[in-house]
């Protein structure tokens, strides 16, 4: 991939009203017009640069879209309150009572919630495959289905979608990709490989503070309009409506992703290549091991890496838990869901961030009990870090004693 979206990103510039370096922040609900008529106008979509409900819009969330369709390289991005917000509002967008999704077997597990238990009240099936088989996808794929969906990167199980691969696919019977990015901004860009719609949980990689929850929906700009109708936009009516001071918050923090993402990957690569020496049981797309490996290259932005998520099966949910306990407790990180942040993140995923999947389907995934996603933080020395994770391992009999690691 030779699409710079960092660059594209650092060229934004938005001056304050009063010639800040930073825009200034749209601490407004409602917006006052100097006519009646402008009002009209506005409500009916006719007028540019007017604001009239926050709800609607806002400039400090039109400047974060516009970052986000810049990371992405489409032609227009709405942000929204979750990711979870900006999730449902493109389903509701594409969706009607009878259509038919076709889905990754492996996603989060308020997406799975959402697609396997609500949409049903709607009469909207979902089908959940593997993603990584083509021939499978396109046998789900029935007159009724309106979407693909997945993620380029899966949470928890790291497969890697071939999205080049799977936008033919889409492309020939009409229908949309959609494409979740959030645990691979920058290392892949989706939408520059041929998905319609990539949707981002703000909340993670890109904001990368863990202090506040965000989405956003990259897109053309028909689709992220039709989002905001006034009459029948799914992102409008829904209300998942980001405040401006988030929005202003992250746009800051989106200036350093690119360095954030480097390092990320930096540490998880260095973290996944010792594990996997050391006989463990590790999930890395960096590693050869990985079975979505040549796939993750080829669809890559190399100066990125692999990415920050790895996982490790320990063997057991007691040994799990003791080991994340211990690794706090030894200040390597938190024991905590979510990820991107600057410090470590581990959990449990089957009984966390995917506790939504029966347990049956979690064993038939491979997602095992003794399973922990790590979010690889910014430590300047990642393998004093090993060295510390070892120990631990070492003292809770998951790895075999060795002295020859001081």
């Amino acid at each position: 991939m030779d699409y710079k979206a960092s660059e594209h990103i650092q060229d934004l510039q938005y001056f304050g009203e009063f010639g800040g370096v930073n825009p200034s922040i749209s601490d407004s609900s409602t917006y006052t017009f100097l006519s009646a008529k402008t009002m009209f106008d506005t409500f009916e979509g006719n007028t540019e640069g007017c604001y009239l409900y926050s709800r609607h819009s806002s400039p400090s969330n039109l400047y974060l879209g516009e970052a986000m369709a810049q990371l992405e390289g489409t032609e227009s991005a709405n942000v929204f309150a979750s990711g979870m917000g900006a999730i449902t509002s493109i389903i509701f967008q594409l969706c009607d009572a009878g259509d038919h999704i076709v889905c990754s077997r492996t996603i989060y597990g308020g997406t799975y919630a959402f697609l396997k238990n609500f949409v049903k009240k709607f009469n909207i099936s979902t089908s959940f495959i593997d993603i990584t088989d083509l021939d499978v996808v396109e046998k789900s794929i029935t007159p009724k289905t309106k979407m693909i969906y997945c993620e380029a990167i899966s949470n928890p199980l790291l497969e890697v979608a071939d999205i080049q691969a799977l936008s033919k696919l889409a492309k020939k019977h009409g229908i949309p990709l959609v494409v979740d990015n959030t645990f691979s901004p920058l290392s892949i860009n989706a939408a520059q490989l041929g998905a319609d719609i990539v949707v981002h949980s703000l909340t993670k990689f890109i904001n990368g503070s863990s202090d506040c929850v965000a989405g956003a929906v990259c897109a053309s700009s028909d689709f992220c309009l039709g989002l905001k109708d006034v009459n029948d936009g799914a992102g409008m009516l829904l209300g998942s409506t980001l405040d401006s001071l988030r929005a202003a918050s992250i746009l800051k923090n989106m200036r350093t992703l690119h360095i954030r993402i480097k390092k990320h990957s930096e540490n998880a690569f260095y973290l996944a290549q010792q594990f996997e020496k050391d006989g463990l049981k590790v999930v890395y797309p960096g590693l050869k091991s990985h079975l979505g490996h040549q796939t993750m290259k080829a669809q890559m932005n190399k100066e990125y890496g692999f990415g920050g998520l790895l996982t490790l099966d320990v063997g057991s949910l007691d040994k799990a838990n003791a080991l994340m306990e211990m690794m706090q407790k030894e200040k390597l990180g938190y024991l905590a869901v979510s990820l991107g942040f600057y410090k470590t993140l581990f959990s449990a995923s089957g009984s966390s961030t995917s506790s939504e999947i029966p347990l049956e389907e979690q064993q038939a995934l491979g997602l095992t009990e003794g399973l922990i996603r790590f979010s690889i933080g910014l430590d300047n020395d990642i393998h004093e870090t090993y060295l510390a994770m070892h120990r631990c391992m070492e003292a809770l009999g998951i790895m075999a004693n060795n002295t020859t690691l001081a």
